[in-house]
């Protein structure tokens, strides 16, 4: 499996490929989709995403944490994290093979 990275220029790419936009309008759609999606999620609600998943920020709470190397503990403060889950159509999409 290769590593590479989805860009938001490949985006607005294959929307200027696959829909015929011109690649301004391409790449205003694909900010302003993103910019949807994170103002969505900062305001406390969850994005789902027919046949592909959802984003949901979580509260995690204060806690004690220990430094393995030196054994020495630590709090970590209450913060906000970042979950998807992806849907089942792309877990099985995933585990097939199929592009």
């Amino acid at each position: 499996m290769t590593k590479t990275t989805l860009t938001r220029a490949q985006l607005a790419e294959a929307l200027y490929q696959q829909v015929g936009l011109s690649r301004n309008e391409s790449a205003e759609h694909v900010e302003a989709v993103l910019s949807e999606i994170s103002d969505r999620l900062i305001g406390g609600e969850i994005v789902k995403i027919s046949s592909f998943g959802t984003l949901q920020v979580r509260q995690k709470n204060g806690r004690i944490g220990r430094n393995p190397k030196t054994g020495e503990e630590v709090p970590i403060d209450p913060r906000r994290v970042l979950v998807f889950k992806a849907s089942h159509v792309l877990k099985d999409k995933i585990n097939s093979g199929d592009k």
